[in-house]
């Protein structure tokens, strides 16, 4: 597990050794085992090394035999053993015991197809000399991160933004754009940065950069939900519990200590009961709490440790929101707004003092329809054929009726969210759940400067594509195809990758195994969404592992009371940000929309909580990498 960093001059100047340098020391965090550069003429590659398989001869770059190609690479490939067998039949030759050569090795085999063959998490860079080509490659769903820049007179890439910022012809202008994007998702999706200059290579994506400097991406994977299989439950069932333990045991691959995060929840806790099963020793897992009970699930954690006889870590934590901002805004380096990362963040740090690599529960709700939004979505399209005069006469009026509070996620108040969406085509009713600042919102916020500027932009065509190419699944499945290619990679697969790397930590994820990411696809959406019963399927196979407790309970989240401290503790500082001078100076908002929210959220009259906290991280963001 490394961070990695480069440039190619395209005028051909030499590459500067001094700057390699500055942009590989940017990212001393991702691997501080020790260091690595190639440089010769106009190219430099460069990379930090968090130590994990063949810690004596896994270095950095590594070349083939002939010294015409390099690599630079962060991840684990967990069949590489399988394809170092291969190459070896096709008359490669390795001097390692590492996954690092095997790529390298694959890409001189199988050129631009070499990702088919790897299973794991990856971002590799390859100077191919004899071509004079550089070549990046990121994994399928997007678990390691990888940027780039083109420039005038150079490409420059690299694991984070603070390395690319370093090199001087990389701008930091703000893609305005791409913060009304922001302002919906919580996140800046792929591949547009918030930054003019900087691109994202997209997961499942690889990318070619000729010798005359153009660059040339392709993808080379995504999930297929339109064929189906034909099990009985109890096969599904089989096969699905058979594929994750599969997923699991090749993610138990370490030469350092190892562990699990445990939440209480359904996927961590499948994933350390499998983890268990494959011990021969008690499994080390690492829980959270925080003094605020309606945000703890420790009770729930232990529960499933006892269960499987782990040696289990529980850490109670005050989060200090002023002390963890400014790391969280250095180390994602754009804006991100999801409160999650605090937590993710803590846990990651308490975890590191411990093991070294540490598997999660990543990916098993947009595997198998874990999140409440599948129910309605399908709830909607019943809804939808009610006789209209039914639907907008008497349902909703009599809805209207109903005290709902602002503040506390009552049933009714879930039930009118539903109905104002419930009605809309399937992309504009996903949007309006998953979207932080809506349409209407932004309308009464933006300045006219800012509206003009981002005019004619819709939220929906970073979704639309999707539901699209669905090629014919039910509503479900298309909720679940656009959340597995959007939600889970610019949202929460970047939440844990800076904050378990910003903490030398690395993470791994049973659940995004593409084998089980593709059969999970293939289930009839009836296995994974039964009625109102989310993860059917998993439920029914899991409760031979897990307490009855863990498998029946709702789905609680990993979240902070980011909306109590905007009415406490943080009110002081979220005033003295929002309501600045130099917050208004930028342009985008109006002051006056602003104090509203900040003020209707400090009376308790309304519940601004995300907008504010989306808010709030866009400025600090402002004053961090760009003022």
């Amino acid at each position: 597990m490394c961070g990695i960093v480069g440039m190619v001059n395209l005028d051909g100047r030499a590459a500067e050794g001094p700057l390699l340098a500055r942009m590989n020391q940017a990212i001393i965090h991702r691997g501080p085992d020790e260091d690595g550069t190639y440089l010769k003429e106009h190219v430099g590659l460069a990379m930090r090394r968090l130590a994990i398989i063949d810690l004596k001869g896994g270095q950095q770059p590594i070349s083939d035999e002939a010294g015409t190609a390099f690599i630079v690479y962060n991840g684990e490939v967990y069949n590489y053993r399988e394809v170092k067998k291969e190459l070896e039949a096709r008359g490669h030759r390795f001097h390692t015991d590492c996954d690092t050569e095997v790529v390298l090795h694959a890409y001189l085999e199988y050129g631009e197809d070499c990702p088919r063959h790897l299973r794991g998490m990856f971002a590799f860079a390859v100077w191919d000399e004899r071509r004079r080509e550089l070549f990046l490659a990121r994994d399928r769903v997007g678990k390691k991160p990888l940027l780039y820049a083109k420039t005038r007179d150079s490409f420059v890439f690299g694991s984070e933004f603070s390395a690319l910022l370093k090199h001087p012809s990389v701008s930091r202008e703000v893609d305005r754009a791409a913060l009304d994007d922001y302002l919906s998702f919580m996140c800046v999706p792929a591949p547009q940065t918030a930054y003019r200059d900087i691109r994202k290579l997209e997961p499942g994506h690889s990318l070619t950069l000729t010798k005359d400097g153009e660059i040339k991406t392709r993808r080379y994977w995504e999930p297929d939900f339109s064929k189906k299989v034909k099990l009985s439950e109890e096969e599904a069932g089989e096969r699905a519990l058979a594929l994750l333990r599969e997923a699991v045991r090749v993610r138990l691959m370490s030469e350092v200590p190892l562990g699990a995060f445990l939440s209480g929840g359904i996927d961590s806790s499948a994933v350390v009961a499998l983890m268990a099963e494959e011990s021969s020793g008690p499994v080390k897992t690492f829980s959270i709490g925080f003094e605020e009970q309606d945000f703890s699930e420790l009770h729930h954690a232990r529960r499933v440790a006892e269960r499987v006889g782990a040696e289990h870590h529980e850490f109670i934590v005050r989060p200090d929101a002023l002390e963890v901002l400014p790391t969280l805004v250095e180390h994602y380096g754009e804006p991100y707004a999801d409160s999650s990362a605090i937590p993710t963040y803590y846990v990651s740090r308490e975890t590191r003092k411990h093991v070294t690599v540490a598997l999660n529960g990543d990916g098993g709700d947009e595997c198998f329809a874990g999140y409440e939004r599948y129910a309605a979505m399908r709830l909607s399209e019943r809804y939808r054929k009610l006789p209209g005069v039914l639907r907008e006469g008497v349902i909703r009026q009599a809805l209207e009726l109903l005290p709902i509070s602002e503040l506390k996620r009552t049933r009714a108040r879930k039930v009118r969210r539903f109905l104002r969406a419930a009605s809309l085509p399937p992309v504009d009713r996903y949007l309006q759940w998953v979207s932080v600042v809506q349409r209407d919102a932004k309308a009464e916020l933006y300045t006219d400067e800012f509206r003009e500027e981002v005019g004619g932009r819709d939220a929906r065509e970073w979704l639309r594509p999707w539901f699209a190419r669905a090629n014919g699944a039910g509503v479900v499945d298309a909720a679940l195809l656009a959340d597995t290619m959007t939600y889970l990679p610019n949202d929460l697969l970047v939440k844990v990758d800076i904050a378990s790397m910003a903490n030398s930590l690395e993470a791994r994820s049973p659940f995004l195994d593409h084998h089980v990411i593709e059969f999970a696809a293939s289930l009839p959406e009836n296995l994974k969404l039964r009625g109102l019963t989310t993860k059917y399927i998993l439920k029914k196979t899991l409760q031979k592992l897990l307490p009855s407790e863990n498998l029946t309970r709702g789905k609680m989240g990993f979240g902070v009371p980011i909306g109590h401290w905007f009415r406490g503790k943080l009110e002081p500082f979220l005033r003295e940000q929002l309501l600045s001078e130099r917050a208004g100076r930028r342009g985008l908002f109006r002051p006056e929309a602003v104090r509203r929210m900040v003020e209707q959220h400090t009376r308790g009259e309304r519940d601004h909580t995300h907008q504010l906290w989306t808010l709030l991280m866009l400025e600090l963001w402002f004053q961090r990498f760009i003022d």
